[in-house]
């Protein structure tokens, strides 16, 4: 193996422990902080009293609602 060759192993391995890490680290605080807690309290928190959950206020261009 050349220097160039070591460099980019280092390199790559060096990347996916970097990375690696960070979303770990990432999955721990999100758990820590109760982000998985209520998925269905997040997955309505979008809609308001203008856009009520299930009914459609908005369409594709051209189509009917």
């Amino acid at each position: 193996m050349t220097a160039v060759d070591i460099a980019l192993f280092a390199t790559v391995v060096g990347s996916i422990v970097l990375f690696g890490g960070a979303a770990a680290l990432a999955l721990g605080w999100a758990f820590r902080d109760g982000q998985f807690d209520n998925f269905d309290q997040g997955s309505k928190s979008i809609f308001g009293p203008d856009e009520p959950v299930g009914e459609p206020t908005d369409a594709f261009p051209g189509a009917n609602l």
